[in-house]
């Protein structure tokens, strides 16, 4: 049966709510600057890309299409899937949610006689919390990406869903390398290539010696069994070639249904991800080939709440997500706040949606329960997606979600409930614009309204504490029309 994936596990759910953790984030000045810069532009090459295919919108539209097929024949197609897979040398696992995967993953790495592995970038192992997993049964876990690297050797955590260290700026970056980086040159700059350069040199003897290497999947073709993982600077093709044995850990959602189907997504994701034309690497591996590649490959396919959010026929759209990151680089509430404030590993306008859909909302102290309002609806979101995703609608559905999870009802609550009184009934609606002239009597000259007295302080707190209520109008528009009947 659907289930939502279990509190406690992963990294799905913050410890604070977002309007709490956001102040905080607001207040790093560095921060807003990164993140202002980098967003900029990414976003100024995407429009560039996408500018130059005449069939954008049609591109979107397939895309579209083929999600909404697979999320219809998602059982059938995932069957076809693991007989592929088995067919061509493969073993597959099934993973209900986090702790099940991270167990599979860790026996794996353990039966290869192996105390490291090498990674390639994966949200879905970044979700299950992996890298911890492996560190408490004595397995050290290498991030290969660059961005990943930074985050790892900063002890911190991603900020981004394609752009992990998009937080940091270059001097940042040297700083890490130069205190968390064996044999790092101590006259290293923080010149973009110096640091790349570091990060290869440290990088290449864990190539060398790993015998295991974990990764995620951006798309798996049903037909054939083929997996396939994009990415922009060749330790993901390191990652998938060299190691004995290769692990594969992916959301069930990430199955396309024929190789053709393939070509659309590989058109929609770089330019709405990096805004180039092509990935730089696309690398696809169809089971076990002997004497070429990894002789032991294993796919762990993982549910984590996925099956919950399938068995909403309109929340399951938001299964459709190909982890580009468009929405939250046009998103203005998230290049102000940045990953951290969202505490889920999917942050911005989808992992506000996503993220309360996987964990399900408890009650109005879930940390999750925030999330649906970190949004001003603003609609750019639904326009950069690449699979044309209406996050808005989403996100106005979870916000209901929220509402009716509370056991206990919140001033909110009671302020709505009040209103609803006062605006389904002529003349109690009437009393209360009478009631509502009052309200002159606490603006100042410039008819705005700071604060607002108890109890009603309790109710608009959240509101008053960012911006000015206006003051009410001097005359109601049901007065005025009995004045006048209607005549100016």
């Amino acid at each position: 049966m659907p289930t939502h994936s279990p509190a406690g596990q992963g990294h799905l759910r913050g410890t604070t709510s977002f309007p709490r953790a956001a102040r905080a984030e607001l207040a790093d000045t560095q921060l807003r600057r990164n993140l202002g810069k980098a967003t900029g532009i990414i976003r100024a090459k995407r429009a560039g890309v996408v500018a130059e295919l005449e069939d954008w919108e049609d591109l979107r539209r397939a895309g579209s299409a083929i999600k909404a097929d697979v999320m219809a024949r998602l059982p059938e197609l995932l069957e076809q899937l693991e007989e592929n897979v088995t067919a061509r040398g493969g073993t597959v696992h099934w993973a209900r949610d986090a702790a099940e995967a991270n167990r599979i993953v860790t026996d794996l790495v353990r039966a290869a006689g192996a105390d490291e592995v090498v990674k390639v970038k994966s949200m879905a192992t970044q979700e299950t919390g992996l890298n911890e997993a492996l560190e408490a049964a004595g397995i050290a876990a290498w991030e290969t990406d660059l961005a990943e690297l930074i985050v790892q050797l900063g002890h911190d955590t991603p900020s981004h869903i394609l752009v992990p260290a998009i937080h940091r700026n270059r001097s940042e970056i040297r700083e890490i390398f130069l205190r968390e980086m064996p044999d790092v040159d101590p006259a290293l700059t923080d010149d973009p290539r110096a640091l790349a350069m570091a990060a290869r040199a440290h990088l290449r003897r864990k190539f060398l010696s790993a015998r295991v290497a974990v990764s995620g999947a951006n798309f798996a073709v049903a037909d054939t069994g083929t997996l396939a993982v994009v990415e922009s600077e060749g330790n993901g093709r390191m990652c998938l070639t060299l190691p004995r044995t290769l692990i594969t850990l992916m959301g069930v959602e990430k199955l396309v249904p024929t190789w053709s189907d393939l070509e659309v997504f590989l058109q929609l994701l770089p330019r709405s991800s990096t805004g180039e034309r092509m990935n730089p690497y696309t690398s696809t591996w169809t089971g076990v080939t002997p004497g070429d590649g990894p002789q032991e490959f294993h796919l762990v396919l993982l549910d984590n709440g996925r099956s919950a959010v399938l068995a909403d026929p309109d929340g399951r759209a938001a299964l459709h997500c190909i982890r580009c990151s468009a929405c939250l680089n046009v998103c203005p509430v998230y290049e102000r706040v940045g990953g951290h404030a969202y505490g889920s590993v999917y942050p911005g306008p989808i992992g506000a949606v996503l993220s309360p859909m996987l964990t399900g909302i408890s009650g109005a102290d879930d940390p999750n329960a925030s999330l649906p309002y970190a949004s001003s609806l603003c609609g750019a979101c639904f326009d950069a997606c690449p699979v044309r995703i209406d996050i808005p609608n989403l996100l106005v559905q979870q916000r209901a979600a929220s509402v009716e999870s509370h056991t206990r009802p919140t001033a909110q609550d009671l302020a709505m409930k009040a209103a609803a009184v006062a605006m389904t009934s002529a003349g109690r609606f009437e009393a209360a614009e009478k009631g509502l002239a009052l309200g002159r009597l606490l603006a100042g000259r410039e008819d705005r309204i700071s604060s607002l007295p108890w109890p009603a302080s309790v109710v608009a707190s959240h509101w008053t504490g960012a911006r000015d209520v206006p003051a009410p109008p001097a005359e109601t528009a049901r007065r005025w029309w009995k004045r006048t009947g209607g005549r100016a």
